[in-house]
């Protein structure tokens, strides 16, 4: 069976070029049973409701349910976009949801797997705010407002929340942090070391394990496929184009 990775798609409307992408993709995988493995950050904005989808998002999630019918396995690890999934990914598509990091054996080799927003151990603002956030007490008060002035809400957050991003990315240095969070892993028995976050496509090997950042399906359309214990980082490549590879 393969195994296919992939995070960030910040999905807002169904007629943005990403959404499309993401869903052609998916509708491709319909032909065999495979294991999907998200690694946050899917939507721009998911907390989930008991009784309420929110509409932009209902075309992936009828995809995704296609493919559970089909005999995909979808395991789900929450982002700092969407937490929370609620009972549509827990009971109607019965996923497997990791609220933060995840171990998995596949293959005869451990995967650990993670969102990446917790990579970086330095970063204490924001552990408290992503604890605040995560927490039954804002969770309840967050439910009592009507979904349509939550969806606004969390729109315009998501609009500040990139402008931010951008300046924290020229002070980030990814690579070293996800090497350092990699070195954590193996010494605790990860073969290979799996996270979104950054949207960046990159791979490193060492003696220890694999390293693998994802990228996004915003502009990169990058993700990973495990076959047979073998990993690789590869792109979709709409319209026929041929996909790019990340592997050094």
């Amino acid at each position: 069976m393969k195994r296919y990775f992939l995070a960030d798609a910040h999905l807002k409307d169904p007629g943005d070029r990403n959404y499309r992408h993401l869903l052609d993709f998916l509708r491709s995988l319909e032909k065999e049973p495979c294991e999907l493995i998200l690694l946050g950050d899917i939507f721009e904005f998911w907390m989930g409701y008991r009784h309420v989808l929110f509409a932009p998002y209902v075309p992936l999630l009828e995809q995704l349910r296609r493919l559970r019918e089909r005999g995909t396995e979808i395991v789900f690890v929450e982002g700092n976009h969407d937490f929370r999934m609620g009972p549509y990914f827990t009971e109607t598509l019965g996923c497997t949801v990791f609220s933060g990091d995840g171990v998995l054996e596949r293959d005869g080799r451990r995967l650990h797997i993670s969102h990446g927003d917790l990579v970086d151990e330095e970063d204490v603002p924001y552990r408290l705010l992503r604890a605040f956030l995560r927490c039954p007490l804002f969770y309840a008060a967050f439910r009592v407002f009507p979904p349509d002035w939550a969806w606004a809400i969390a729109r315009r957050a998501g609009r500040r929340s990139r402008k931010k991003r951008a300046a924290r990315e020229r002070r980030w240095d990814p690579e070293n942090l996800l090497r350092r969070h990699a070195r954590r892993r193996f010494a605790a028995g990860a073969d290979i070391v799996i996270s979104g976050h950054f949207h960046l496509p990159w791979r490193e090997q060492s003696g220890a394990g694999t390293i693998l950042s994802l990228g996004d399906w915003i502009s990169q359309f990058s993700y990973a496929v495990m076959d047979q214990g073998q990993i690789l980082l590869t792109s979709y490549a709409p319209a026929g184009d041929p996909p790019s590879s990340f592997d050094p």
